[in-house]
């Protein structure tokens, strides 16, 4: 009985492993090769000296790139030596994002990105996106496709059930300009064709809404901008089932200058209840799980009355960050590089995995 036992697991196993699709030899090698060579042009596009290198070398690497997911089931090929561009994997594995970004300079940023499709055949399906940040002015409030997307380097996706329609939820991260960051919380659903779509009405805001940061409605997706120095998180918790995010004031009382905006030791969350992202104000500490450290800089009490002392020592912080980041990005001006005549050796930048 015991031989029998053993018998039908190995069988199992047998069936298990021949129907889970696998990188053939050849194409395995295949893949390897087209990798090491848009490995170059990967750190290029981001380490690059000057921007008319960078550029260039985004486009080879888009080409080359192309070319390697053309291979047959190049879906599950995971190109780990390539670390300066995002990649993940959808939770039910039905599709995988890449995203990157582009600097010309520290005034200007692009995301670029594109969407592959898992296929039973293990042919290409490829949906490229394409960065419309800079063409609107009211990004939050529009469902759009891929040749308008609203660029941002992902870092986090959640599958939720809206009834029997699978809703994905973005987290993503956007240098957006010289003097302030974004984060974003997009969402991405495929209608019945296959067809990939951002934004959607998934979220749901107290009424009325009690500070300025919140963009006004409709959002079909959520951003938050704030101040380029401040480390501004924004994450998913899996203990609680809560997106988590710092509350954020202006730390100059410029409520219309959303580049003033900085954290003040206090949370907000967003949870999934009834088909929705529904948004919580002053999320306490003690709600944040296990291993999550107390609001020891909270800049707001209680009752929502500034300390003084807690916020001036965050200006001052604050201020002298400003001054180093603009003494660097005096030194790496691209006005003062010369597009050298052999290839320096550079840093590289990889893209963090979890949060930005």
């Amino acid at each position: 009985m015991k031989q029998l036992i053993i018998c039908l697991l190995f069988a199992l196993l047998s069936i298990y492993s021949i129907a889970q699709p696998v990188v053939q030899n050849n194409s395995y090698q295949e893949l390897q090769q087209k990798e090491k060579r848009i490995k170059v042009y990967a750190n290029d596009m981001i380490n690059a000296n000057h921007w008319f290198l960078r550029f260039m070398a985004d486009s080879l690497f888009t080409r080359g790139f192309v070319q390697a997911l053309c291979v047959k089931n190049s879906f599950y090929y995971p190109f780990d030596s390539i670390n300066t561009i995002s990649k993940l994997y959808a939770p039910d594995s039905s599709f995988r994002i890449f995203t990157w970004q582009m600097m010309k300079d520290y005034s200007f940023y692009r995301q670029h990105g594109a969407i592959q499709i898992r296929t039973n055949d293990g042919s290409l399906k490829l949906f490229p996106l394409f960065d419309a940040s800079s063409f609107t002015n009211a990004p939050n409030d529009s469902i759009r496709d891929t040749k308008n997307w609203i660029g941002a380097i992902y870092y986090k996706i959640l599958m939720t059930i809206d009834d029997d329609k699978k809703v994905y939820t973005l987290l993503g991260f956007d240098e957006n300009g010289p003097r302030s960051n974004k984060k974003w919380i997009d969402i991405l659903t495929f209608d019945e064709e296959g067809t990939p779509h951002f934004g959607g009405n998934y979220f749901k805001f107290e009424t009325p809404l009690r500070d300025t940061v919140k963009t006004r409605k409709p959002v079909l997706r959520y951003s938050i901008e704030y101040k380029k120095e401040s480390k501004m998180h924004l994450s998913y918790d899996k203990e609680t089932d809560l997106i988590i995010f710092d509350h954020l004031i202006s730390e100059d009382n410029e409520p219309e200058n959303l580049y003033t905006y900085v954290p003040d030791g206090s949370y907000e969350a967003f949870r999934w209840t009834d088909n929705k992202w529904e948004h919580t104000t002053k999320l306490p500490s003690q709600s944040l799980g296990d291993g999550n450290a107390p609001m020891q800089n909270a800049i707001l009490d209680d009752d929502g009355n500034v300390n003084q002392q807690k916020l001036d020592e965050m200006i001052q912080k604050n201020k002298k960050l400003q001054i180093e980041e603009s003494a660097k990005d005096s030194a790496n001006s691209p006005d003062s590089y010369k597009i050298p005549t052999k290839k320096k050796k550079t840093q590289k930048q990889q893209v963090p995995q979890n949060e930005y």
